[in-house]
């Protein structure tokens, strides 16, 4: 199982704890999290099913690539971070 976190930042908007959650992608996980609340998908996703602009997930460290598709891998024991982006100057 991959262990996915929202930031408190995004929790704000819609609590959400953090999970353990049998996924290979990016995407599975997400759904996986959005089939206990629901509410949290129109936050996280745009119209099209992508990432919105003002958000970015970690795998493992990494920043997730495929913001389109969510087609990042995810392995057993994956942490998974769900965060805003920060932007400015």
């Amino acid at each position: 199982m991959a262990h996915i976190v929202f930031a408190p930042s995004i929790q704000r908007h819609v609590p959400c704890e953090e999970q353990d959650v049998a996924a290979r992608t990016v995407g599975e996980a997400l759904q996986a999290v959005f089939a206990r609340e629901p509410r949290l998908r129109g936050y996280i996703l745009d119209d099209q099913g992508s990432l919105r602009r003002h958000l970015v997930i970690f795998v493992d460290g990494l920043r997730m690539r495929d913001r389109d598709h969510l087609s990042d891998p995810v392995e057993t024991g994956s942490e998974i971070y769900v965060v805003q982006a920060l932007s400015g100057g």
